[in-house]
Formats: C-alpha cells, structure tokens, sequence
C-alpha cells in the first residue's frame, strides 16, 4: 500500500500551449498568459494541491518567464503550491534562478517548489549559447551550484565557488534569504538511470516524467533510485513523483475525441523535429488503454492514476492537462473536474488499500530490477553504475545527444 496517505500530493501541470479560441484559430501569447493566471487561481478553488509551469522558448508554448506567471497567481491564492513542471538549469545562470524563485517564494509566503532538468526539448540550447555535445556535463555543474546555493541561502553563509560555465562565485551572499525548508526541489527525469542516481546521490526528490508506454516499466527506476539513496546515505524515505499527461470529459467518448487531434497535432510536430514514426490514431488508443495518456471519464481516470500511483509506490502525482491546442473553456473544465471529481476519488481508491497484507515495496519486480537490486546496501556507491546498466531507459524521450536520455 502507499504510505502515510495524508502527504499524497495531486497537481496539474500547463506548459502554456497557444490554445484556440472559439473560432479554431490560436489566440494571441499576451492571452494565453493571462488564461494560464486564471487557470492557476481556478486550481486553488478546486482544491488541487499544486500548480505548475513549464520552461520553454518555442513559438507553441508561453512558459519562457514561468516565475513571472507564477508570481502573478500567488498574489491571488493563499495556499496552493505553486512550481515549475521543468526548469531547465542546464541553460539557466543558478545564481539568477534562485533570484528569481527566492523571490517569489516569499511572494507566495513559502509556496514554491522547483522540477529541475536538462531539458528534452533543446531550443534554450542555441538561445543561450549552450554546447549541445556537453549536455551532460553542463547539468552536473549547474545542479552542484544549485545544491550549494540552497545550502548557503539557508544558513546565510556566503558561497564561495568556481567552474567552467559560468564566472565564480567570491564570498558572496545570495538574496532574497530564505525560510527553512523553502524552496523545494526536485529532479526531473524522462528515464535515464543515469539521472536517477543522479537525484539520490545529491539527497533530492525524483519526478518521473512518462509521456509514452506503459508507466510500470519505469518501476526498475524507482527502485534503483531507493537503493542509491540509501547506499549515498541519504533519507531513505524521500518523495517520488508521477508526471504524465491526460484530459477529463464526462463520458470516455467525449474525453477521448475531444483530446485526439489536439495529441494528433503536437504529435506530428514532434515527429518531424525528432525524427519519430509518423503518430496514428491506433497509438493514440493505445496509449489510452495501456499507456500514459490518461483520458476518460472522471471515474476512468481516477482509476488510471491510482493504478499507476501503486505500481510506481509514487506519493506526488501531476497531470499534464489538456494537451495541446484545446481551447481554455475546456482547460477550465478540465481543472475543475480533476480538483472536485478525480483526485477526491484517487485519494479514496489509495485509502481502501489500507487493509491490504503488502506494503508500498512489494509492488511487481520485472528481471531488470531483481538484477538491479541484488547487491547489499553497503555496497559502495560507484558500483551503482553497474546496477544502473542492468536497468535500461523505458523510453527515449529527448533530443539530447544518444545515450542521455
């Protein structure tokens, strides 16, 4: 069963998408910004638990200044969280990042929470004068500094720090200061072992983002991913997340229609850019079915994400909502169904395992983790690399350079 039920989390994610108006046509930015305000006010009144942006610089998606929209919406809520779906740290300065979210934490009185990654979508690589071929390595300096800054910012120390992608840092002393505890921040993975360790090994929490297949094939990484926090020492117990994608309706038909050339679109788009197969309508219903489009009625859905929150042992779960274009009428609906109809009835499917005789671990093990987790807890650390190969990446979801997924 999933533990301690009352820090389960339900948030909806937005990337901001250019959504049509009621004439078909794509609305204009300035709009689709102030639609995403209203979007995050209407998330506190349903009840969800989080509201969170994206970070892209695409012409398809208004999420370039997340923090400035997130800003916005805090001063009209009073306890939604409110996060990033993504910062791209690799293409972000760390030192004007924390700026900018320390800041608006102490807008929102302590509401923030970061996802932080090296971005599957790879525009903000040229923008900023970015190296694609050091993609990984860029990440790992940028997430080092992160980690620092927190620690500093924390204690008021002033941070002293030098590497390769950015000017050093001499005795200085980070503003706005921040509370304990503020600031969360997770890491985010689209399935790579690699980040996985990666999350464990600097004691942060891990948010699996599934956009394709079946969500119980990324079980080996949530499990490699509880064995290297405990062979780096570190909390055993930290959260795990759930990132997929979905749309409500009242009926399955409705939901499944209405959402179908919408994903059909954006689909296209990416096949072309990342050089994907051609999407059909028999991949969509797959991915209805059986994969990580959760699309249906109010009671479907909620027995989707149950079913995944189980297999996963995941206690934070985050719907990337009405995918694509749909206009905002139905984004507001969609938002309203999930906070006073879908999660309310997630919430009681996971109580009702309560009595159950297995425990959040006992979740099905496929070869791969059984191979993964074989060795002792006291194994040393670098060897985790080895359990990590036993583990191979579910889905290749970016266009970082092959093998960084």
């Amino acid at each position: 069963m999933l533990k301690h039920l009352r820090e389960l989390e339900f948030g909806v994610d937005s990337f901001m998408p250019v959504s049509n108006g009621a004439d078909g046509l794509p609305i204009p930015g300035d709009q689709v910004i102030r639609n995403t305000i209203e979007e995050g006010v209407l998330a506190e009144q349903a009840g969800i638990d989080s509201f969170n942006i994206g970070e892209h610089f695409r012409d398809d998606s208004m999420d370039s200044a997340n923090h400035v929209v997130l800003a916005a919406i805090a001063a009209r809520t009073q306890k939604i969280k409110l996060g990033t779906a993504v910062t791209v740290l690799s293409t972000q300065d760390p030192v004007r990042t924390y700026q900018n979210f320390a800041t608006l934490d102490a807008i929102s009185n302590g509401r923030v929470q970061l996802i932080v990654g090296r971005g599957s979508a790879i525009e903000s690589f040229p923008l900023f004068g970015y190296d694609l071929r050091e993609y990984e390595e860029i990440f790992e300096e940028k997430l080092d500094l992160w980690v620092r800054i927190l620690a500093a910012a924390a204690t008021g120390e002033p941070l002293t720090w030098s590497g390769k992608y950015r000017p050093p840092l001499n005795s200085v002393t980070l503003t706005p200061p921040l509370r304990a505890g503020s600031l969360t921040t997770w890491v985010g993975s689209g399935g790579s072992p690699a980040s996985t360790i990666r999350a464990a090994r600097y004691g942060l929490p891990l948010v699996q983002a599934i956009i394709g297949g079946d969500p119980a094939r990324f079980r080996p990484l949530i499990d490699l991913y509880r064995r290297a926090l405990v062979e780096y020492s570190r909390p055993a117990d930290l959260p795990i997340g759930l990132h997929t994608l979905g749309y409500v309706a009242p009926t399955d038909e409705e939901a499944v229609e209405t959402q179908w050339p919408h994903w059909l679109a954006m689909h296209e788009r990416a096949s072309i850019e990342r050089g994907w197969p051609p999407p059909s309508r028999a991949q969509f219903e797959h991915e209805v079915a059986h994969g990580s489009m959760f699309v249906g009625a109010p009671a479907t859905v909620a027995a989707r994400i149950a079913a995944a929150m189980r297999t996963l042992d995941v206690t934070s779960f985050h719907l990337h909502y009405a995918v694509g274009a749909i206009p905002f009428q139905q984004r507001r609906t969609n938002i309203e169904m999930l906070g006073r109809e879908v999660y309310p009835r997630v919430r009681e499917l996971l109580a009702s395992d309560g009595d159950a005789s297995h425990t959040a671990h006992d979740a099905p093990h496929t070869a791969q983790t059984a191979r993964a987790a074989q060795a002792p807890p006291s194994e040393h650390p670098d060897q985790l690399h080895a359990a990590a190969a036993a583990v191979k990446s579910p889905v290749r979801t970016t266009h970082a350079p092959l093998g960084e997924a």
